[in-house]
């Protein structure tokens, strides 16, 4: 028996443009149209094969979207390419690579099933800046300037795990949890929090750690 989600649009009556304004990201009409368009297919393809928790069927745009759009913000134009580290259904990957084309960002996962529907999502969205790579972490050897990491591991571990990754002066956007790091945790290393506007206040900050 096939199951349907519906989304439910009532959590967020703004326009997706202006929601994303108050996060510090500029759309376009068309970049809109694009993260509806991915937002279509993680209710389609992702809810129903466990990629995305079905509890978040009817709030995939508040907790799932404009979380991953927080990412966007921080990409500054000296920025070339990034990973997206155990992107899973492209969560944060494809909504960069939607709000900023003129980011390069290689989607890595490694599960067969996870990496081809990052391939899908690539090819329906038309996403010409995303390759994916359907690769463990540890046999990359590109560097890049980003990395994002968002529920991969604990902040101690995503740092080991993406700080051979970074050019000298590269950042991981590290998404945090509710419960704020520790900062100090780890020494010599460059770290900042970017708090939240109250259109989600309630997902921990991004912390941005430089190499």
């Amino acid at each position: 028996m096939k199951v349907l989600f519906h989304v439910k649009h009532a959590e967020e009556p703004r326009p997706l443009i202006d929601t994303a304004l108050e996060l510090g990201v500029a759309l376009s009409s068309a970049q809109v149209r694009g993260l509806e368009a991915f937002e279509a297919l993680l209710l389609e393809r992702a809810v129903p094969a466990g990629m995305v928790a079905e509890a978040d069927a009817g709030r995939l745009r508040r907790r799932h979207v404009l979380d991953c759009l927080r990412a966007a913000s921080v990409v500054s134009s000296q920025d070339l390419d990034a990973y997206d580290l155990g992107s899973g259904a492209g969560l944060p990957g494809v909504v960069v690579a939607i709000a900023r084309p003129d980011l390069r960002i290689t989607l890595v996962e490694a599960r067969r099933r996870r990496a081809a529907f990052l391939e899908l999502a690539a090819q329906q969205l038309h996403l010409e800046n995303v390759t994916v790579a359907a690769a463990r972490l540890e046999t990359l050897i590109e560097p890049v300037d980003l990395c994002f990491a968002r529920a991969l591991a604990p902040l101690p571990r995503a740092w080991t795990l993406a700080e051979p990754l970074l050019r000298p002066g590269g950042r991981l956007v590290y998404f945090a949890g509710t419960e704020t790091p520790t900062l100090r945790e780890i020494d010599g290393v460059g770290m900042k929090e970017v708090r939240n506007t109250s259109v989600l206040e309630r997902s921990g900050p991004l912390v941005i750690m430089t190499r």
